[in-house]
C-alpha cells in the first residue's frame, strides 16, 4: 500500500515551472521573500504603439523585472511573459530588460556582482513595433556580451512559446543557457519555416518532428544549451544556481567561431536529421572547459 502510495504521490509533489506566469517564474528562482518588483503593472509603463494599432496594451508590456537574491548574492531577473503578445519584444518591454541589465553591468563595474537573468519565452521582435524591438534586442544583446565578462549572464527556456527570432541570438550570448524537453530554440519559428519554404521543408503541425529538431533535448544534445531540467520549478532554481557556482567559461560559445563552422562543414543539408546532427555536435565543447573566477 505504501509503494502504490509513493508511485502515484510522487509526481504530485512537482511544481510545473512553465505553467507558472512571469512573474512568479522569477519569484521562484529567487531566495524565499527577497523578491522585490522594478517598474511593475502599477507603473503603467505601457507601449505607446499598440493602442494605435486597435492592441490592448498590457501594464507591464510583458516584461517583468526584479531583484532579490540567488543564494544570497544580489541578483536581477529579467522574465517575459509569453500571455501577452506571444512574448514578443517591443520598445517598452526591451528596454526593460536592456536598461536592466545595464545596471547590472553598472554595480559589477562598481565591484558589486550582480547575478543576471533571463527567462526567454519569446517569438522574437514585435512585429508592430519592429524596428524599435530589434533596436533594443541589439541592446540587450550588448549588455549580455558586456556583462558575461565579469559575471556568468543565465538563460532560461522553459516552453511553451520557446525563443525565437533575435531572441534566440541573445539565448546564444548567454553564458550558460537552462532549457526543458518541452522548451524550442531556433532563430525561425516552424510556422515561419513553413510559409517561407514550404511544407515539404518542414510541417509545422508534426509536434513531434519540431521537437526533435528544435526542442530543448535536441538542443542540449548539440551543444546550443547546457543544462537539460525538468518542468520542475526546483529543478530549474537548482540549474540556476549551479551555473552561478561554475562561474564564467573561459570560452563563451558564440566565441568558438572556428569549433562551429568546424562542424556546419560537416552537415550535408541535402539530409538533415535530428540524428545527423548529434552525431555532429555529438562533443560538447563547453562541458569541460575551465571556468574563470568571477571579478
Amino acid at each position: 500500500m505504501s509503494t502504490l502510495a509513493s508511485t502515484h504521490t510522487a509526481p504530485l509533489l512537482r511544481d510545473s515551472f512553465i505553467e507558472l506566469p512571469a512573474r512568479e517564474r522569477a519569484r521562484s528562482l529567487f531566495d524565499p521573500g527577497t523578491f522585490r518588483e522594478l517598474l511593475g503593472p502599477f507603473d503603467r509603463i505601457e507601449s505607446p504603439w499598440l493602442p494605435l494599432q486597435g492592441v490592448v496594451c498590457q501594464a507591464d508590456d510583458g516584461c517583468v523585472i526584479a531583484r532579490g537574491t540567488i543564494d544570497g548574492e544580489p541578483a536581477v531577473i529579467a522574465a517575459i511573459e509569453s500571455a501577452f503578445q506571444g512574448g514578443s519584444i517591443g520598445e517598452v518591454s526591451g528596454s526593460k530588460i536592456a536598461a536592466a541589465l545595464e545596471l547590472a553591468l553598472r554595480d559589477c563595474e562598481r565591484g558589486k556582482i550582480v547575478r543576471p537573468v533571463v527567462l526567454f519565452e519569446t517569438g522574437g521582435v514585435r512585429l508592430q513595433e519592429a524596428n524599435l524591438g530589434l533596436a533594443v534586442i541589439a541592446e540587450m544583446q550588448a549588455a549580455i556580451v558586456a556583462l558575461r565578462r565579469r559575471v556568468p549572464v543565465v538563460g532560461v527556456i522553459a516552453g511553451m512559446v520557446g525563443c525565437f527570432g533575435g531572441m534566440s541570438l541573445a539565448a546564444a550570448l548567454c553564458s550558460h543557457l537552462v532549457v526543458t524537453k518541452q522548451g524550442r530554440l531556433g532563430m525561425n519559428g516552424p510556422e515561419v519555416i513553413e510559409q517561407e519554404a514550404g511544407i515539404e521543408e518542414l510541417d509545422a503541425s508534426d509536434r513531434r518532428r519540431v521537437w526533435q529538431l528544435i526542442g530543448g533535448e535536441q538542443r542540449a544534445a548539440t551543444a546550443l544549451a547546457d543544462s537539460l531540467v525538468d518542468d520542475d520549478a526546483e529543478a530549474v532554481r537548482a540549474a540556476v544556481r549551479s551555473a552561478f557556482a561554475l562561474g564564467v567559461p573561459a570560452a563563451h560559445r558564440s566565441e568558438q567561431v572556428d569549433v562551429f563552422l568546424q562542424r556546419l562543414a560537416r552537415i550535408d543539408p541535402a539530409s538533415v536529421t535530428p540524428e545527423s546532427m548529434r552525431e555532429v555536435y555529438s562533443t560538447k565543447q563547453n562541458a569541460n572547459q575551465p571556468r574563470k573566477e568571477q571579478a
